[in-house]
């Protein structure tokens, strides 16, 4: 199971942090992330679809979190700076990347020295990346696998820039 307390003990938030959540979906890690870093910190979240980042905008809102700020584009073309984020996180997102390599590689250009990615996947999600095929990706995009947690049908694994 992908559950939020396992993404948190595998992804290891701090207060004050910049997150990137790349796809979002429904919001239904973006909340936990937002309370996770507080007030100082924030959650970027980055969508192809507008319609996720509207709702997921009115759910933070209805639980008062001021930190989530929304960016519509493509993740082959990421518009932060770079070395600028803490940790980016994508759940069951990977393999919808048409062009994962360029993705990979985006991500490891806006991650901040010692940062983390951190990716969820579950067995059954029809674009599902198993680890072994992620670990092969990220290594061609110089990001180094560091751990995981779960097994090889569901699990949150951390990998960070080499």
């Amino acid at each position: 199971m992908i559950t939020r307390e396992r993404l948190r003990s595998v992804l290891s938030p701090q207060p004050g942090e910049r997150l990137l959540e790349i796809g979002p979906g429904t919001g239904y890690y973006t909340l936990d992330l937002a309370e996770w870093v507080g007030p100082e910190g924030r959650v970027e979240i980055f969508d192809l679809q507008q319609e996720f980042l509207d709702h997921v905008g009115r759910l933070a809102a209805e639980r008062g979190l001021e930190n989530v700020l929304p960016t519509q584009g493509d993740a082959t073309a990421l518009p932060y700076e770079d070395a600028s984020v803490d940790a980016v996180i994508l759940v069951a997102v990977l393999g919808e990347i048409p062009d994962r390599a360029a993705a990979l590689s985006e991500i490891r250009r806006v991650l901040k020295p010692g940062g983390r990615l951190v990716v969820g996947e579950l067995f059954g999600d029809p674009h599902f990346t198993g680890l072994g095929s992620l670990k092969g990706q990220a290594a061609e995009a110089r990001l180094g696998y560091e751990d995981h947690s779960g097994n090889r049908l569901a699990y949150f694994a951390r990998l960070a820039p080499e």
